[in-house]
């Protein structure tokens, strides 16, 4: 049932960029969400299950109904629309399942690996993906898996990768836990969060980082000029995206904060318990673990 949501609820509603507020539906919907336009659909990532166990799930955007794609993702994370209509899927993997990039076919569920080492070692615990115009595939590897108990002791440190459909190699190598990421609307530079400061489940310390970096992209292969653009507080940035006028969304545990190209903070959505997003057109989807809202925006995604 469609609910909006109203001020007496505790949250707020920032006239300039947010139109409305209305949850979609209430759904088990944790990470990854992904939306599909010529379907109509939203397609996520179930909170996961001692495991992990989690299954990728479909939203029908015009019935609201909910079907499962694929029943046991092998711990699947973030998620990117791939340009034949795949879905990307950042899977943790398991004790006895390797974490990898694989292609998911939305349509039967079939599944292909991407890629799932580096110099022959395993990957750690894919978080999140993004495509670039030139088909590139980068994506962030933090070794949640093990520090959640989940995943043995790591073979790489904590990288954001770029894959060019051969050859997987570090594109940067000095974060605590890179999270999750987003490229500006002409793909000049990478924003890339890093969660640091939630170092093992249910934790926050302050102290470690709680940030996004911006990093000029260099012929579309290489970060440079590494600079801090915002920090995040109340929380740690997991989920990010840029609108077409170079705004950079990021979620928080008060909500999605949205920031100027400079890192000015313009405004927030306020809902707590937001996890991560995509665009559709001029809504953004929100998954909050037990719901799907959507904000009617008066920008677009990028």
């Amino acid at each position: 049932m469609r609910a909006r949501l109203s001020e007496a609820a505790g949250m707020s509603i920032v006239q300039s960029l947010v139109l409305g507020l209305d949850k979609l539906v209430d759904v088990d919907a944790h990470e990854g969400p992904v939306y599909a336009e010529g379907e109509r659909a939203l397609y996520f990532t179930t909170l996961p299950k001692p495991g992990p166990e989690v299954s990728i799930s479909r939203l029908d955007l015009e019935t609201l109904e909910v079907s499962v794609v694929r029943e046991s993702a092998n711990g699947a994370n973030g998620m990117a629309l791939a340009a034949d209509g795949r879905l990307l899927v950042c899977e943790q993997g398991t004790r006895h399942e390797r974490a990898r990039i694989s292609a998911v076919d939305p349509a039967t569920g079939a599944v292909e690996t991407v890629v799932d080492e580096l110099a022959g070692l395993p990957l750690n615990s894919p978080n999140d993906v993004v495509v670039a115009a030139d088909g590139s595939i980068w994506f962030t590897d933090p070794s949640y898996g093990f520090l959640q108990g989940f995943k043995p002791e790591p073979a790489h440190g904590d990288y954001v990768y770029r894959f060019d459909g051969r050859r997987l190699r570090v594109a940067e190598d000095s974060f605590d836990k890179p999270n999750g990421l987003a490229f500006s609307p002409d793909e000049s530079v990478l924003y890339v969060g890093d969660s640091g400061a939630n170092h093992e489940l249910g934790t926050f310390d302050p102290r470690r980082p709680h940030h996004i970096r911006a990093f000029d992209v260099i012929g579309g292969r290489r970060l440079e000029n590494s600079r801090l653009f915002a920090t995040i507080t109340p929380g740690f940035p997991d989920g990010i995206k840029v609108d077409a006028e170079g705004r950079v969304y990021s979620s928080s545990f008060s909500g999605i904060k949205v920031f100027s190209p400079d890192g000015e903070l313009l405004e927030e959505i306020l809902l707590p318990g937001a996890v991560n997003f995509a665009f559709g057109g001029s809504t953004l989807f929100i998954t909050t673990d037990t719901a799907i809202w959507a904000a009617q925006l008066s920008a677009k995604g990028a």
